[in-house]
């Protein structure tokens, strides 16, 4: 499992960062406090507050590719 903090900011980023995780062939959640959404869904994703940091969960160890793809979206 790979875990990394990211940044949505705005409709446009949540759109890209969805489409790429729906891409993926194995889990990804989104955690802000005790909330805990799909990171495939659209919806889920908009119900948590996008002004803050989000932990992104990845359940596997070959997503490589997946993180390369959202880097603009992982905070430093």
């Amino acid at each position: 499992m790979k875990k990394v903090k990211i940044m949505l900011v705005s409709i446009k980023d949540v759109k890209d960062f969805v489409n790429k995780a729906n891409e993926l062939s194995c889990e990804a959640d989104l955690t802000l406090g005790k909330y805990v959404v799909d990171a495939k869904s659209i919806m889920g994703i908009f119900s948590l507050d996008l002004n803050r940091e989000l932990e992104l969960s990845v359940h596997s160890d070959s997503c490589e590719a997946f993180l390369n793809g959202i880097e603009k979206y992982i905070v430093k």
